[in-house]
């Protein structure tokens, strides 16, 4: 079971308990001068943004609940230590032999290509072609439209207005409409 180099491994948690098992983690290896063998903790994550009554809201979203990444190096008492946290319910591919997850399985949580480069975050739309829409900001604050297209890459959103009784086409971020209640 021993490895003498530094590989990712799954732990099992409690849900909902992953941040104290973290900190469990880390303050136990601090206290007993393990830190080198236990470089990173990661509870895997990801920042979602949503509009919500025409204001971006920022949550923190759980990629795995109830598992918590560790950078390890197993030897010794790392592997018992490990375990043995509080709210930990154990290693990912059993107790006699973990089993270390793959590179690219890592670099997918925390958010970089296999080439290095971070990959960028996309926000999350509510919106369907064809529904009824209020413009919250700009000119045009105020007016009904119809969502015609939606262009995730650019974050925008292509809305039909009627203006004067002729349908005017408009080009506006997501940030700029808001679901009809």
């Amino acid at each position: 079971m021993e490895s003498k180099e530094f590989q990712w491994y799954a732990l099992k948690a409690i849900s909902g308990k992953e941040s104290k098992v973290k900190e469990y983690i880390e303050l136990d290896m601090k206290n007993h001068g393990y830190e080198k063998y236990v470089p990173q903790v990661l509870i895997p994550s990801r920042k979602e943004e949503k509009i919500v009554r025409g204001k971006r809201t920022v949550k923190e979203v759980s990629l795995l609940p109830g598992y918590v990444l560790v950078e390890a190096m197993l030897i010794g008492e790392i592997p018992h230590m490990l375990r043995n946290t509080p709210g930990v319910l154990g290693f990912l591919g059993g107790t006699d032999n973990p089993t270390p997850m793959r590179q690219a399985e890592i670099n997918r949580m925390l958010g970089v290509d296999d080439g290095g480069e971070e990959i960028p975050q996309t926000l999350q739309v509510q919106f369907n072609i064809g529904e009824a829409v209020t413009v919250t900001d700009g000119p045009f604050a105020g007016f009904k439209a119809l969502v015609e297209e939606i262009d995730q890459d650019k974050q925008k959103v292509k809305v039909a207005v009627k203006i004067f009784g002729r349908v005017t086409p408009l080009e506006l971020s997501y940030g700029q409409v808001e679901k009809e209640q």
